[in-house]
């Protein structure tokens, strides 16, 4: 059949609040959520590497999400594995986490070394270099705790500790998001560090390697929910969307059933959010027969740029044969 595209259609992965009360009249519904190996890009370079995930979008008002507007919903994720490579950590609390006005922290970057996280950058302006374990805490909170602490390339941590002095003191975190420290100690929630839209989920495990720290999430009763049954068996790379009410650019979709799935299967769905539109057109979409839709997005980078009047949010029609 033929179909056409118009307005916006933002997905969104990954990226953490309150569940909705289920008696309320004027609350829109949920809507679960389903994905598997999927690259979700926060921004052009820093991803997500989503192994697998299941949860749901829950609205932060009576409108039902609206992918057009991050801040109309909540991913609030039941299991998960995510992964993220230490160079994108790194980028994501440089960029995000204290980019804030008066952050004392700035050019940071992370690394693994033995097993220990490293934590490179600048403290007003002073070089630093430290080196700690990564363990998670009862609640859920991901800690560094430092075994070497150096500045401009000289162990200080001995310094402190004879002194008194500790980082809580000399590091404030007035406008950091995600994060504190306690001590010595530095404790990130994962799922706050990102930007909108917002996360939640406890966070059940996590394991780091050379290549990559992993965060397995689980939910406090140890059940997790029934995974989704994808309308197409046979996809490997996807994000499901099922139930309640979803809107994208003009459209409304009642009891939702929207697949979008990997074009080039033979390696993770690399998504971005931002640049959604350009995917969209560079694929195709088909109904099915009980009125659901699935749309076969191309990866992000092999997407080619739109054209400067489609960017600038005038409809970009296409259309395919299912």
């Amino acid at each position: 059949m033929l179909l056409s595209h118009t307005g916006r259609l933002w997905m969104v992965v990954f990226p953490l609040l309150a569940p909705l009360d289920a008696a309320a009249q004027h609350r829109a519904e949920n809507v679960a959520v389903q994905m598997r190996h999927v690259d979700f890009h926060v921004d052009s370079s820093i991803v997500l590497r989503i192994s697998y995930l299941r949860g749901e979008l829950q609205p932060t008002s009576e409108r039902p999400p609206y992918f057009d507007d991050k801040h109309s919903f909540v991913l609030a994720i039941d299991t998960a594995r995510i992964a993220i490579t230490p160079r994108d950590l790194g980028d994501l609390l440089d960029r995000y986490t204290f980019a804030y006005p008066g952050s004392p922290l700035h050019n940071l970057r992370v690394t693994v070394e033995k097993g220990q996280l490293k934590q490179q950058g600048t403290m007003r302006g002073i070089s630093f270099t430290i080196l700690g374990d990564l363990t998670l805490t009862p609640e859920g909170e991901l800690r560094l705790h430092p075994t070497s602490i150096k500045a401009v390339g000289i162990g200080v941590g001995g310094l402190m500790k004879f002194f008194g002095l500790r980082l809580d003191k000399l590091v404030k975190l007035k406008g950091a998001r995600g994060v504190r420290i306690e001590k010595d100690d530095f404790f990130l929630s994962p799922a706050a560090l990102l930007p909108s839209p917002s996360v939640k989920g406890r966070l059940a495990g996590v394991e780091v390697t050379d290549s990559q720290i992993v965060q397995v999430f689980q939910p406090d009763s140890g059940h997790s929910v029934k995974p989704l049954v994808v309308p197409d068996p046979k996809v490997e790379n996807y994000m499901f969307y099922k139930g309640g009410v979803l809107r994208f650019g003009k459209l409304t979709m009642n009891n939702a059933d929207l697949v979008i799935k990997d074009a080039e299967p033979q390696d993770p769905f690399d998504f971005f959010l931002d640049q959604y539109n350009a995917q969209l057109v560079a694929g195709y979409s088909k109904n099915t027969p009980d009125h659901g839709l699935i749309v076969v997005m191309q990866d992000f980078k092999r997407t080619p740029p739109l054209p400067a009047k489609a960017e600038s949010g005038k409809p970009h029609r296409k259309h395919s044969r299912a």
